[in-house]
């Protein structure tokens, strides 16, 4: 199994596309003014506490207050809270929790009331990136999180990823956290631990320490609201929760990216540094590698999978509905039984797949076709955990019913990935849409412009592929005849994420010619 990461930047955004073995996995987006990422860490102030919810607003600097219920508080609130009033207060310069003296813990079935006051300064962490029209979810119960493991302040408690199975790495890591945890902080031992040794744990645990000497430092400084520690930049932060010895490349087309990736990947894992490749190809990166054309055959209320058979998947307030339909395939298995098996086998690996690449979040209902036999619901089942066990969001699978209803739930912590992959139609009074001839005439007048301003460079026309076919079909093709009149020759790129009337005219570095 081959996992590629392809990065592609913008001033807008940067996108991340995971592919395996070529197959568009995940796909993520990271807009360029997203203040409110998973992680982040804020010194944010109480607007008001709210009985009725258990739970109180705060003002974290968003537009929306951010929704922290009591049970988020985390039980060893009262001492985070004297250890921040005494940063607020300049008491302390001292960041170490060795010899902090632990508070109370809160009680677990206690009111919001008790411990929470309007106006009180508070130290905060989104779990949960605003989406529609809610603001962020937080919480009070801090955690760091490292490539090897995730250090809770205010703790003693060591405890090792389920993901882990074998007790003997269990009680081996264990052994080797307990060394070196610094004293006045849990640990939580990631699944990627499993095998390393002492020196690359005691070095992650270091590079944590410095983060909550970092936070400790600017919360002292007493900006409300503010963020007092970020979560890594985008490419690392992404990078630390899915790489791993599968990885065969790391693609991306912006040059100070790379640098960063080059110098996070120099830490944690040197070897790796050479996976690192800089896309300097007129073809755009996602043209690349193809993934512009897998999202818009995997985005949309139908999805395609092998054999004929195609998902509808359909998106309610309540929840999410994936309907499996076996299509136009042929029968080859010895019976309707077994040729619902093996749809149903192929329809929940391709589900797992969409939960992911669309990040689909709470309830999800998969109509599979239906099954009589019991070893075949089984099978079914066992089959579609299996293929979510890779998937980093935390979910549910309940067996199937005897009508073929499986119950999935899945945490969603940031607005659903949704892209649009139908167009209108230029021609609106048909159903159906051809190439729109009528464009031609405009590419050429602008490739006239080209030739009056005596563009120097190369020209390169970024078009939909079905233009581009007809502008290259043949010996004597469009473009060959522009060539002739004009004496432009023009270097036609395919891209399937533009739309049909959709181009660009742009110089071999991807500068725009302004015509």
């Amino acid at each position: 199994m081959n996992k590629e990461l392809i990065i592609k930047t913008s001033s807008e955004a940067v996108d991340f596309a995971l592919l395996r073995d070529g197959k568009l996995i995940e796909l993520h987006r990271e807009a360029s003014e997203n203040s409110f990422s998973v992680g982040d860490i804020f010194l944010a102030k109480v607007r008001k506490p709210v009985s009725g919810l258990n739970a109180a607003f705060v003002n974290v600097g968003h537009q929306k207050d951010a929704f922290l219920h009591y049970h988020d508080l985390g039980p060893q609130f009262n001492s985070l809270m004297k250890f921040t009033k005494a940063l607020l207060q300049k008491k302390t310069s001292n960041y170490s929790l060795a010899n902090f003296s632990l508070e109370e813990e809160i009680d677990k079935e206690g009111s919001v009331s008790d411990v929470i006051k309007a106006n009180q300064s508070i130290l905060v962490q989104i779990v949960k990136e605003p989406i529609s029209t809610k603001g962020p979810r937080i919480s009070s119960e801090l955690s760091l999180a490292g490539r090897y493991v995730v250090m809770v302040p205010f703790s003693d408690r060591i405890s090792v990823s389920q993901k882990i199975e074998s007790s003997e790495e269990k009680s081996r890591l264990k052994r080797l956290v307990t060394s070196i945890r610094p004293k006045g902080f849990g640990i939580i031992i990631r699944t990627v631990a499993e095998g390393k040794k002492v020196a690359e744990l005691d070095q992650d645990i270091k590079r944590l320490v410095k983060k909550w000497e970092t936070l400790c430092d600017n919360v002292s400084k007493g900006q409300h609201p503010s963020k007092v520690l970020v979560e890594l930049n985008r490419s690392t932060s992404y990078l630390r929760d899915v790489f791993n010895e599968t990885f065969t490349g790391i693609h991306t087309d912006d040059p100070e990216m790379a640098d960063q990736i080059r110098e996070y990947l120099s830490q944690i894992s040197p070897k790796h540094e050479s996976l690192i490749k800089l896309h300097t190809e007129v073809t755009p990166i996602y043209e690349k590698f193809g993934i512009d054309r897998q999202i818009k055959t995997s985005f949309g209320r139908t999805a395609s999978m092998s054999k004929g058979a195609y998902l509808v998947i359909e998106h309610t307030e309540a929840m999410h509905v994936i309907d499996v339909n076996s299509g136009n395939r042929s029968n080859r298995a010895n019976s309707q039984e077994d040729t619902a098996l093996e749809v149903n086998l192929i329809a929940a690996s391709e589900v797992a797949r969409q939960l992911r690449l669309r990040d689909m979040g709470g309830i999800i209902v998969v109509d599979f076709i239906d099954m009589g036999k019991g070893e075949h619901r089984k099978k079914l089942y066992d089959h579609l955990k299996e293929e979510m066990k890779d998937d980093r969001a935390k979910h549910k699978i309940l067996p199937p019913t005897k009508f073929g209803l499986i119950q999935i739930t899945r945490q969603r912590v940031r607005p659903e990935m949704n892209i649009a992959t139908t167009e209108k139609n230029p021609n609106i009074a048909e159903d159906t849409v051809d190439a729109p001839i009528s464009m031609i005439d405009k590419l050429e007048y602008q490739i006239e412009r080209i030739a009056l301003k005596k563009v120097k460079e190369k020209v390169f026309l970024h078009i939909h592929p079905f233009i581009a076919a007809y502008l290259t079909k043949g010996l004597f093709s469009l473009r060959y005849k522009w060539y002739k009149k004009h004496k432009v020759w023009v270097n036609v790129i395919p891209r399937d994420a533009y739309t049909y009337l959709q181009y660009n005219f742009k110089t071999k570095e991807g500068k725009t010619i302004r015509l």
